[in-house]
């Protein structure tokens, strides 16, 4: 830190903090001897994986714990102007009620569950200014109006009058944004802001983030398992692991010369472009055994092979039709794996379940596994379903909450007449847990019981429990913590190379992809722009498009990251 920054006022210090969960099992201790302190204009990222206690240390500053939470320590919050301080963990009802949003306020990490679908986006922000201050409606209104606009929501005259279902992820994170600076807080607390966004969106959000201290004074706390993330916004930098800050300095001291084990092993576990590679066998596990990737024969029959493909949505009620997918040509061996990488909307998705046969094609022709997808008929696909495997994005609504793990991973085998009952298959069950890492007695947990983490080593294990000829993997590790996604990209790679399945691997994650695809193909509006090896599409990308992917993509590297940010500008400033 400079001279300058150590004369700060200080935002909030928090002092030995202990929080501790009452639950049917025992106490659960959540934080331990937590100390830290923000100062005003400063961003402090606190990093850690999930169950480490950085989301529950943040929340605290708004005493946003359950009835179940058991506190000791201080956590002192300073209003803007210096004029009154709090201790937040003494504080209750009106009071507490009085210091959200005023003195400090919070951006979630899911904006669609944070924002009121049945009222407009202006309502919901002009009735925290009207809670907090004797504000007519009509200056209420004017003030959202102004608030919208600065962060870069357009038409924001218009758009007041919207729904949230009437605004794309990244601009419902824009408004919860508007909404916890509506009241100038002296403290934003981000929580997650960036981590179901697509690399573009969240550049944007990120640079939103970074002009709050400039333009509006408050400090900000970030909570992140994303080190690039922290990278480019953060100025200091806290690591939690187990409830306890092992580690806490300036971003470039940290990322320069990490000290503790635990720091080291989160950067590690982050995939760098052009870095490690699992098809250039480079990488070993974490047991130090080696392994073989699939070599792929480019003369090979390809398992998906699609010629000019389009997919169209039919409009209702009046409204036109919309293409998803247009005029995009590709091809899947056997063996190989093809990373789909774009923003969301882009057709990625789209495309996946047509090859599955979950969604019709319209247009030109689709070969999987010797099947034309264009009209087929349900009996004439169903024998290949079983071939093909599909793993999604969030397996804990693609479980059956009512059913155990056992019963979920055996359902495949049921449907398709392997076995019986999920009973008899529950050998062959607990081969698939045991192949993807999980101990075969997690069968009988639900999925709730599971952590990320385990709940998508499980929706891979039912993926492959009819050891598909091909797979489908959508967004499979876009919502886990880094060291959880290098575990579960080991393991994907292993069985990939054990098994020889051909895979698409939906991504927009160009590191990830990256670190698994043979080949990559990039899609813009439902047109496929770039295709190649990673050197060719990540290395030397021709579109623009590819450029502006690869320039939003933060690297856990706060130097490196500036250049980046600076030509992402430059990118987006010659749209």
């Amino acid at each position: 830190m400079t001279a300058t920054q150590d004369t700060r006022d200080v935002v909030v210090d928090i002092q030995d903090l202990h929080i501790s969960f009452a639950t049917d099992a025992g106490t659960v201790r959540a934080v331990s001897g937590a100390s830290l302190q923000v100062k005003s204009g400063e961003v402090l990222a606190i990093v850690g994986e999930s169950g480490s206690g950085k989301t529950v240390t943040a929340r605290s500053i708004l005493g946003l714990l359950p009835d179940t939470a058991l506190t000791s320590g201080a956590v002192l919050l300073t209003r803007k102007d210096g004029s009154d301080t709090h201790d937040v963990t003494t504080l209750q009802g009106k009071n507490l009620r009085d210091i959200r949003g005023r003195d400090a306020a919070m951006v979630f990490q899911e904006p669609s569950t944070v924002l009121n679908p049945v009222f407009t986006v202006g309502w919901q922000i002009a009735e925290g200014l009207r809670a907090h201050t004797q504000m007519s409606a009509s200056d209420a209104r004017e003030k959202a109006i102004d608030i919208l606009r600065r962060v870069g929501i357009p038409d924001p005259e218009h758009r007041i009058d919207h729904y949230p279902h009437q605004f794309s992820g990244g601009q419902k994170q824009r408004i919860v944004i508007a909404q916890a600076i509506s009241l100038d807080p002296g403290l934003i607390i981000a929580d997650e802001p960036t981590t179901a966004l697509d690399v573009t969106v969240q550049a944007e959000i990120l640079d939103l983030l970074r002009q709050i201290p400039k333009e509006f004074g408050a400090a900000v706390v970030l909570i992140t398992h994303n080190m690039g993330v922290v990278a480019d916004l953060a100025d200091t930098v806290a690591v939690m692991y187990k409830g306890e800050i092992v580690e806490q300095a300036d971003v470039h001291t940290l990322f320069a010369a990490p000290k503790h084990e635990y720091t080291r092993a989160l950067l590690d576990a982050v995939p760098r472009l052009g870095g490690r590679r699992f098809r250039d066998r480079v990488i070993v596990s974490e047991a130090d055994a080696a392994f073989e990737p699939v070599d792929v024969d480019p003369s090979a029959t390809p398992v998906v092979a699609a010629q000019d493909l389009r997919i169209v949505y039919r409009g209702r009620l009046r409204q036109p039709d919309f293409t998803a997918v247009d005029g995009v040509s590709l091809e899947i061996r056997p063996g190989e794996v093809l990373g789909l990488v774009g923003e969301s909307g882009s057709g990625k998705t789209t495309i996946g379940r047509a090859i599955a046969g979950l969604t019709p094609v319209s247009g030109g022709s689709l070969n999987v596994l010797g099947v034309e997808m264009l009209g087929v008929k349900e009996r004439t696909f169903r024998p290949i379903r079983r071939r093909i495997g599909f793993v999604f994005q969030d397996p804990a609504t693609s479980f059956n909450p009512l059913l155990t793990i056992a019963q979920c991973v055996a359902e495949p085998l049921v449907v398709h007449g392997i076995s019986s009952s999920a009973q008899e298959a529950r050998r062959r069950v607990d081969e698939l847990l045991e192949a993807v890492q999980l101990p075969k007695a997690f069968g009988d947990r639900f999925p709730h019981e599971l952590s990320g983490g385990q709940r998508q080593r499980a929706s891979l294990a039912r993926a492959l429990a009819l050891d598909p000829e091909l797979l489908i993997a959508d967004e499979p590790t876009s919502a886990l913590d880094v060291s959880v996604q290098a575990r579960v990209l080991d393991l994907f790679a292993r069985l990939q190379a054990e098994l020889g399945f051909a895979c698409l691997f939906i991504s927009h994650d160009l590191a990830v992809v990256d670190l698994l695809a043979h080949r990559i193909a990039v899609l813009h509006n439902g047109v496929l722009v770039e295709e190649g090896t990673g050197d060719e599409v990540l290395g030397a990308p021709k579109h623009p498009y590819t450029q502006r992917l690869l320039a939003s993509l933060p690297v856990p590297d706060p130097v490196e990251q500036a250049a980046r940010r600076e030509t992402w500008r430059n990118l987006r400033a010659a749209d």
